[in-house]
Order: C-alpha cells, then structure tokens, then sequence
C-alpha cells in the first residue's frame, strides 16, 4: 500500500472503527485516516507525572488519578435540578468532585472504578477542596482489556493526548484508534513542505509530526504542547497555512494574468462628471479609498478590492463615484445586494443622485412582473441601461450585458463566494469591488480576503453624532419605554428587536409577536405599531419595512432581520431585548440602524440578570465602544473565527489543525513563506501542482475571489 492510499484509506476498515463507529466519525467530518490524523488533541496530560491529592491548592487545573470510593445523586431546590457527587481517592488522599445536573454519571463513575479528574480545583463550602465538573476518563472501561500491556502503556505512564469525543466514541477509544492508524502509517512518507523550507524553519518531517502531535516524545514540555507550540504542532500548522497562502497567492496570479477587454481613463471631463453628482463633500478616508479604487481600475489587470468601513461611513457615495469612473468610459455597472429591500434602497438613493446625468439606472429582482423583467433584461444586453442594482437575480440566466465593467458586492459576507464568481463571469474580466460593513480583523483579511486588496474608511462623515449607549437590567423596562415615548412624541421613530419569533420555553425568550401585540395595546396604545420578523415572506417583510421608512409606523418590533443597511434617518431609538443572547458585531450592526441623521439618538441593551461572563463581555465592549474595527477584534477574540460571519460560504477556509486566532503569528509567516516560494520557479513547480490538484477541495472553497 502506497502511502498515498494509506491516509484515504475510509474510518470503517480501521481496527477498533468498523461501519457503525464510522457513520459517527462521518458525522464530525471525518471519512479518511488522513481526517483522523489531522485532529488534534483537545489537550495533553502527563500521566507519568499527575498532581497528588495531597499536592491540590484551590484556584489552579489539575489532573489526578485514583479509585472511586462512593458516589450519589442529591437533590436541589431547583425544580429537575441535581448533583452528582463522588469521593476519589489516591494513595496521598481523598478529594471530592461534583458534576452539576448529570446524575446519569452515578452509573458511570462506580465505587471501585479507576478514572483521571481533570478541571478546575475549588475550595470546598465547609472546608476542603473540590473539582466542579471536571472532565473525567476511566482507565478500564471501553472494552479495553486491563491486563494489556500495550493498551496501559497508551493511557498511563506517559504524556497523553486527550481527544475531544466523537457521538459514542469516548476519549480513550480516540487514542486506541488513533495508536492504531500510527502503527500502520507507512515509513516512507510525501511531505508537502519543501526539505529547504523545512530546514530554514527547523520542522520536523511529515511521519515524525504527526506521530509526535498524537503521542508526544517523553521529554516534550506539556505547557507547549497544550500552547500548541511544540515543534510537530507548529510544523503541521504551518503546512496548513502554508498551502492555503500558497493556493490564494496562485488565485491572485492568475487574476492578474487576466486583462480587461477595455481599461478606464480617467480625464478631467470625468472628474467634472464625479463633481456634479457629488452630493457633499468626501472625508479623507473616502478620497483616500476612492484613489485606490480608481488606480486599480485604470490598471489592465482586473480590480479584486475589498471597501470596508464602520455603519455610515458612506461607502456607497465612494462605489458611485467608481461606478461613474466606469459608465463615463461606456462601461456597464451591475450592484449586487444581499436582499430585496436593500436592492430597492439602493436603487431609490442611487437614482435620486444620478437623476442629473445622462445614465440610465434599472432594477433586476426575483419578484418583478415579467413584462418589466424582459425590458430590463434587453436594456443591459442593449447596452440601454448603463447601472442595474439587483440581488442574487444578477447572477442567473438570462442576464446578459452588452460591456459589464464594474461589480459591486454589497454586504459580502451574506453572499457564497461562488455568487461573486458568476457575476464576475457575466463580464469581460469586470473590475470587482466588495463592500462590507462589517469591519475585518487583520487575522480574517489574510484568510478570506487573502486574494482581495483592501481599502478602509475609519472616520464617519461630518455632522453625526456617535450614539449614547447603555445596557439596563430587564427591570429596568419602564424607563426605556418612557425614553421611547418621548421621542415619539417629537416625530421620531424608534426600534424594538427580540432574538426569537414564537415563545421558546427552554431559552424563556419573550416572542417577538406576543410583544408586539403587548405593546400596541397596554403601553403605546396611540402609537402605530408595526411587526417584522423572519418567518414572514419577503414581499411582506419588505412591505412592512418600506412603510416604517415611509413614516408609517412610529414603532417597528423586529427580530434581528434589519441589522444590514436600511436607512431610516428618523429613528432615533434602537431597543435589543435580551441583548445577551446576541453577538458583538450583530449588536453593533443593530445599533448603527439609528444615528444615521442629525438628531442624537439612543441604544438601549436590556439584558437578564443572570448573563453569563461572555454575554456581560460582549455588553461592556458594545457601550464602551462605537468603533467598529475596535469592536470586530474584540467579536473575534470572544467567539473564535469560525463563527465570525456565521456562515460557511463566507471565504473562510476549513482549517483542520490551524486556528486563526491563536496561531496569527504561523499565518503571517505562512504568508511570507508562500509568496516567496510561488517566485523561486522551478522549486515551486511541485508545489504549484499539489496546490491546485487539492486547495479548493482542502479548505473547502471555490476557486475564484
């Protein structure tokens, strides 16, 4: 067997897997002894070093080993609410361990079984010490045979890797499995690193890492190891990043070895153009934006720029200005939002600063009247109309244009990468400038903006106001609905937003629609009370947002479903109940809903009183707080990269060791490395050839940016 079909060898034919245990491996995303060897370790123990019972000190982590000596269930006031408690002993002592609402564990942890605690050591109300809801092993259940030398020596003794579990597959089966599939690897191994890189860096090779991330040498430092810093760690996390670097610095070659059918010019003619629509005048972070956007469009080369920048910061006038760059050298412009109402938004803003000049601006969206929909479509593929702005519908057939110059993506991360990719085929190499206004952290802008160039607009026009934030305790209410009441009463509008739709009783969430009903009734009885949520169709929910905008409603209650883009200058007041249960960037996006005029304007977060450490964290960054590049590193740091967009088709890549956050420094020089690599020719034609045989299928992405 080559090593090659060694690592895909599938889960199922590994000793101590089988068919069942495989569906189970399956459903965490692992199919092949390559996936199961590229996870690593929750942690490491030192099992031939353990704490002594007689060694614990309260406030620290320890692991210690010993035999159960009694274990039982007690009862709390709390209504369904136990405690499983037991009695471990080793031969320096006994310490208690208590394990909150898992009484199933009294046939788990048995008087006489053998098991490590490890966790958090406590002092102990009545004196003592205790571990509270440690993580815990057996050292002789699972089928393992006691009496095995082998299988001791891979739990016992040594330092050992402690495996997240997998459905029924517990921490120890983990390590035997794995031992299993390190047994068989075959001795010759293909390393994807270059030997010169390797040794520049001092890595180890490709076997050796991967036997030592599992079952570390004796002699490895255990606070490295639990760093992820020992030097089979960092050597496999640097391949990863490595190649995906390595992959994005191809991609970006390979758009730059693209030309446009016809490259913009920029005369004063067009400047005189710009000026004349130009509604006020641009902060220096917009012309400084503006000048790289439009550098790149007088290039051959097609542009590939990310414009970022906090809510308001007047991103759109920036990608007018760009788009007129465009039209003025009879290019078409194509607008893509991420919904219908911000299509539509979009559209009346862009039309009214237009209505001056000589372009032709038009609409494409799912919902039009076919008639409308046929003209629309023959004025692009005409060359009739020089601006549409549309949503997802841009990127169907049949939508055709005459000479597509220019995409614009609006809200990026709502949108796959693949989206992106078609409407960038609709052209003839269009420039494409994305736009979010979700500020990147430097970690994500190397990863899934990694292809893309960035601009950044930090300050926010003249004349706004930043907006008074406060969080209040949910009893608390009535002073908030006072707040409300008085801005009402000067002709403002204000917002109401829950996190759920109907009544959850598990998370004792308050229902956006029995709210809304509430309030209408019993607390702003004169007020016109409007309701927005997701489950409403989009005809409907635009509907009823078009009528708010309108001034139709003095009150909208919503779910979280206005948090991009709409623009209602005369709301002055954003509500967010329950505002613990939201993410740092969503309530940041909330909150820049309001303060888009020139009157001052409020944000109140109601919280429960028993938030939890992270929900308080994330309360206190929002109100100290209105910067929102200062507020995305902090939603990074708090929730980790994967859950930063929350969705798959963001850009980011599927890391299977590698970790964003954590390991930034390995990303940059990943990144050094790569670029350096992809110039040294011939060296990197092997290189060059895995990259693109496996990276889009690897990191889980499509090809194009």
């Amino acid at each position: 067997m080559t090593p090659e079909t060694y690592f895909e060898t599938p889960l199922q034919y590994l000793k101590g897997v089988g068919p069942r245990r495989a569906e189970e491996f399956t459903r965490a995303g692992l199919t092949t002894i390559d996936d199961l060897l590229h996870r690593f370790p929750l942690r490491y123990e030192d099992r031939s070093r353990l704490d002594s019972v007689a060694s614990l000190e309260p406030g620290g982590t320890a692991s210690v080993m010993g035999e159960v000596l009694q274990g039982g269930v007690r009862a709390t006031r709390r209504r369904g609410f136990a405690i499983f408690e037991l009695a471990l002993a080793d031969a320096t002592g006994v310490v208690r361990a208590v394990f909150m609402n898992q009484p199933f564990l009294r046939d788990v942890l048995t008087p006489g079984a053998r098991a490590v605690l490890f966790g958090p050591v406590e002092p102990r109300r009545g004196g003592g010490l205790q571990f509270t809801n440690p993580q815990f092993e057996l050292l002789e259940a699972d089928g393992g045979d006691p009496a095995d030398d082998d299988d001791a020596r891979i739990h016992t003794g040594r330092i050992v890797p402690v495996y997240e579990r997998i459905g029924g597959v517990s921490p120890k089966m983990l390590r035997r499995i794995v031992h299993g599939a390190l047994q068989q690897l075959p001795a010759a191994v293909a390393d994807p690193l270059p030997a010169d890189l390797r040794t520049e860096m001092d890595l180890p090779g490709m076997r050796d890492a991967i036997c030592d991330v599992h079952f570390p040498p004796p002699d490895s430092p255990v606070e490295s190891l639990n760093a992820f810093r020992a030097p089979a760690q960092v050597r496999m996390i640097f391949e990863e990043f490595f190649i995906f670097q390595f992959g994005l610095r191809l991609r970006r070659r390979s758009l730059d070895a693209e030309h446009k059918a016809r490259v913009p010019k920029v005369d004063d003619r067009i400047r005189q153009s710009a000026l004349r629509v130009l509604p006020f005048k641009l902060t220096e972070g917009q012309k400084q934006a503006l000048q790289e956007i439009v550098a790149d469009m007088c290039r051959p080369q097609p542009m590939n720029r990310l414009l970022q920048g906090d809510v308001g910061a007047g991103k759109t006038i920036v990608a007018l200005l760009a788009a007129l760059v465009a039209m003025e050298n009879g290019l078409q412009v194509a607008l893509m939002a991420p919904t219908e109402i911000l299509a539509e938004q979009h559209h009346r803003n862009l039309s009214q600063v237009l209505s001056a000049s000589r372009f032709k601006i038009v609409a494409l969206s799912g919902g039009m009247a076919a008639a409308a929909r046929r003209e629309t479509l023959n004025a692009l593929k005409t060359g009739a109309a020089q601006f549409v702005v549309g949503t997802h519908a841009l990127v169907q057939n049949p939508v055709e244009f005459k000479a597509l110059g220019l995409a614009i993506v609006d809200e990026q991360h709502r949108f796959g990468v693949w989206q992106r990719a078609l409407l960038r085929h609709k052209g003839l190499c269009p420039d494409v400038l994305v736009m979010t206004a979700t500020p990147i952290p430097r970690t994500l802008a190397l990863t899934s903006y990694g292809d893309l160039d960035v601009s950044t607009i930090r300050e926010l026009p003249p004349g706004r106001s930043p907006v008074r934030t406060v969080a209040k305790p949910e009893g608390r209410r009535a002073e908030v609905h006072r707040l409300i009441e008085r801005e009402l009463g000067a002709g403002r509008q204000a917002y109401i937003v829950y996190p759920l739709v109907e009544e959850s009783e598990k998370l004792k969430l308050k229902a956006a629609t029995e709210m809304a009903a509430h309030l209408e009734q019993e607390v702003f009885p004169d007020r016109r009370v409007a309701l927005i949520h997701g489950r409403l169709k989009e005809e409907a929910k635009d509907e009823v947002m078009a009528a708010f905008a309108r001034g139709e409603y003095d009150l909208l209650v919503s779910t979280t479903v206005i948090e991009v883009g709409v623009d209602v200058p005369n709301a002055t007041v954003m509500v967010v109940e329950h505002a613990e249960r939201f993410g740092l960037a969503q309530l940041h996006q909330l909150r820049g809903r309001v303060g888009r005029g020139s009157e001052q304007s409020h944000c109140v977060l109601l919280y429960d009183r028993a938030v939890s450490r992270a929900g308080r964290a994330r309360l206190k960054a929002v109100t100290e707080s209105t910067d929102g590049f200062v507020l995305a590193e902090k939603d990074l740091e708090l929730r980790g990269p994967g859950d930063f967009f929350g969705t798959r088709q963001s850009g980011i890549p599927t890391l299977r060791v590698g970790d964003l956050l954590r390991d930034q420094s390995i990303m940059e020089r990943a990144r050094t490395e790569a670029e350096q690599w992809l110039e040294s020719g011939p060296a990197a034609a092997a290189l060059v050839d895995l990259v693109e045989s496996t990276w889009a299928q690897r990191f889980k992405l499509v090809g194009v940016g």
